[in-house]
């Protein structure tokens, strides 16, 4: 019997300090959506499932309702999640319709022989699974129409927008059955291009998951992470003996030395040892085991 452990990431970026708490306040609840299904004996799947719905519930948070808008003014969300136990995963991309990507991205994983739906077909197969679909101005709030406004019109820089735009949120469990698990969801990156798919629902790019390794979930600069494999980079030097935290902070100083990218990672083993590292200005991050519990903003 293992002891359980459950981390979540709400996004590695420069959170200004009025939203602070807003961030806080998200995680102690994901931290106690999920550790409840740990606690009640459900599965590492079970755990980081009901986390990453509570933050996209949540309108502080880059995924589901309150995400960033793209250049068309609409919310396009991602999602993955994956089983350390068999590697099976599931992900969705670009879906407009859906309340929860993360929910679909499980029913995926269980229920079709595919890993990955996108747009219009994620939609379809989620009606065909009694997933109810959305109007997308159900996603969209006046904080970010606001926000896209400012930018289209008043013409900020790149380097505003991505230092605006990183927001992801992510968790990881380890269950009592040694069973590690992973999901990553997002609303992707403001103004981004229609149709734009970023490293969070890319298996091994934003989310990794795999009993022999190591359960990781990234947030950042999705372009970098991607070219780099990172979530699997980090995965691989947890196998060659590497402690989570190690591994974690060599991650992202090779983002930042290889490409001048920058963003955070979460990494737990089948130990239950864990990794939070990030070279962004703030990162909302909370973890849980028997007995202890923790989050903050900056570390």
């Amino acid at each position: 019997m293992h002891k359980p452990a459950l981390v979540v990431h709400g996004g590695g970026w420069a959170i200004p300090d009025d939203m602070v708490e807003p961030h806080l306040n998200g995680i102690r609840a994901a931290l106690a959506a999920g550790w409840h299904a740990l606690e009640r004996g459900g599965s590492a799947l079970d755990a980081i499932e009901a986390a990453v719905v509570v933050m996209e519930d949540d309108e502080a948070f880059d995924a589901g309702r309150g995400s960033f808008l793209n250049r068309d003014g609409r919310v396009q969300l991602d999602a993955l999640i994956m089983d350390g136990a068999t590697l099976r995963a599931g992900g969705v991309g670009c879906v407009e319709r859906i309340r929860n990507p993360i929910h679909l991205a499980r029913i995926v994983l269980e229920d079709s022989p595919h890993v990955y739906f996108v747009g219009p077909g994620a939609e379809r197969f989620a009606e065909e699974h009694g997933v109810p679909l959305i109007a997308n101005e159900e996603l969209v709030i006046e904080r970010e129409v606001e926000r896209l406004r400012r930018l289209q019109v008043q013409g900020e820089s790149p380097a505003d927008v991505f230092s605006a735009s990183h927001d992801t949120v992510g968790a990881l469990a380890l269950d009592k059955n040694g069973n590690l698990a992973a999901a990553t969801s997002t609303g992707g990156t403001l103004n981004k291009t229609s149709g734009r798919v970023g490293d969070s629902s890319l298996i091994g790019c934003g989310c990794y998951a795999d009993n022999q390794s190591a359960a990781v979930s990234t947030t950042g600069w999705g372009e970098a992470i991607m070219k780099l494999v990172l979530g699997k980079w980090a995965a691989d030097r947890v196998a060659a003996g590497t402690p989570p935290q190690q591994a974690a902070s060599e991650a992202i100083n090779y983002l930042q030395k290889r490409l001048s990218g920058h963003g955070g990672i979460i990494v737990i083993d089948a130990q239950g040892r864990l990794g939070i590292a990030h070279n962004t200005p703030r990162m909302a991050w909370g973890f849980a085991t028997p007995g202890q519990q923790a989050c903050g903003i900056k570390r």
